[in-house]
């Protein structure tokens, strides 16, 4: 029905506003926590680049969210609207306690466990879940490493300059980066509801092929953006505030490292996660200074937060599409 594919939509669009809301500090922590903007300026900086980003990188993402978690011939649009209610819950609840946590896979657990539900765990595609797992376990890695290369280069081929000049020069470059990392987040995050209301229409008949119509790119790209214009100021300070404390040069680095791992996910269509491209962006430039400048207490508590996002997204997502179940 056509009514059940628009409230279906409708609540899509309200994931990807949370999404912006939570992942506003992914965007825009370093620039905040090295104090070049203040952070109504910042957030206005990354809402505006997230919302660009989707138009730039393609929709390989939206196509892995769509084709490449749950069998899409088996799907119904109760099951999506199952796992939506799963992710968005997980995201909310996560954003209250100040948890950075990946909004990414709690979409994807909530597809999992909306799918589990409905079709059982042999509808589910191993392909698109091993492309889950190497962009859970490469983001946060990669970030961390290319955070400290840059940082450690950036020390080394300025290390005969005044400070106060480099951090003047840096600063002015974060404006740059935080944009860039903002672009990359918008093109990562911003095209998977775009796949999910693909789903949607494919689900109900609307469209009988996985083409991307160019209002689902509008309509998602200003949900992502509207939420990270609201912003989620207690994530802000995690990020940015308690897990280090970061020098312009520092946050150009985490930033621009975080950017280039979104970016090249979102060509190879992996659906990566902002939250851990950018935290260990952030503690390897933060470590480059020296090991004990990263609060990693605070880094294992965000960890533990990633590992349960799946599984309690799925778990979520399952109970909602059995209730759903209920009355339909």
């Amino acid at each position: 029905m056509l009514e059940i594919a628009i409230g279906a939509i409708i609540i899509a669009l309200v994931f990807d506003f949370v999404n912006g809301f939570n992942d506003a500090a992914n965007s825009v922590a370093t620039v905040i926590g090295t104090r070049v903007l203040k952070p109504i300026h910042a957030v206005a900086l990354s809402a505006a680049a997230n919302f660009i980003g989707p138009f730039v990188f393609g929709v390989a993402v939206a196509a892995t969210i769509a084709k490449g978690i749950v069998s899409p011939e088996d799907i119904t649009v109760y099951m999506i609207i199952g796992g939506l209610a799963g992710a968005i819950s997980w995201s909310v609840i996560c954003t209250m306690l100040g948890l950075p946590i990946s909004n990414s896979h709690s979409l994807i657990g909530g597809i999992m466990g909306a799918g589990i539900a409905g079709l059982g765990f042999e509808k589910l595609i191993l392909d698109g879940l091993v492309k889950v797992g190497i962009g859970i376990i490469v983001s946060p890695i990669g970030g961390l490493i290319i955070g400290l290369l840059f940082a450690g280069a950036i020390i080394t081929f300025f290390a005969k300059h005044h400070p106060a000049r480099v951090s003047k020069t840096f600063g002015r470059l974060q404006l740059i980066s935080s944009a860039w990392f903002a672009l990359a987040h918008g093109a990562n995050d911003g095209q998977k509801v775009m796949g999910i209301i693909v789903l949607i229409l494919f689900a109900e008949g609307i469209i009988t092929e996985f083409e991307m119509p160019l209002w689902v790119i509008f309509a998602a790209a200003t949900a992502i953006g509207l939420g990270t214009f609201a912003g989620g100021y207690k994530v802000i300070r995690t990020l940015g505030l308690r897990i280090t404390r970061l020098r312009p040069y520092q946050g150009f680095a985490a930033e621009t490292g975080g950017g280039i791992i979104l970016a090249i996910f979102a060509i190879l269509g992996i659906p990566a996660s902002t939250t851990h491209a950018i935290t260990g962006s952030i503690m390897g430039a933060g470590a480059v200074r020296r090991k004990w400048a990263v609060r990693w207490k605070l880094g294992r508590q965000i960890v533990f937060a990633w590992l349960i996002t799946i599984p309690g997204s799925a778990g979520i997502a399952f109970l909602s599409t059995h209730i759903i179940e209920l009355f339909v």
